[in-house]
């Protein structure tokens, strides 16, 4: 699929540690690592919607998609 993931970028810019953002969250440090990384197939909307709180941003700057090249 051709989601990117941008969450590592934001938290860097912001210099919020993924510890404190799944507390925040409600989720494991592992399940956020694995999101950081692109390795899960989906997203609930409310975990979403509380990374965006605590992030202060728009699903648009964790998420982006790039269409798969096809040949």
């Amino acid at each position: 699929m051709g989601i990117e993931v941008n969450l590592d970028v934001i938290l860097a810019r912001r210099k919020v540690r993924s510890k404190d953002l799944a507390a925040f969250v409600g989720i494991t440090e592992a399940n956020l690592s694995l999101l950081k990384r692109g390795k899960v197939k989906g997203i609930r909307f409310e975990t979403l919607a509380r990374i965006c709180e605590y992030l202060d941003c728009q699903p648009g700057d964790i998420l982006r998609y790039t269409p798969e090249e096809t040949e």
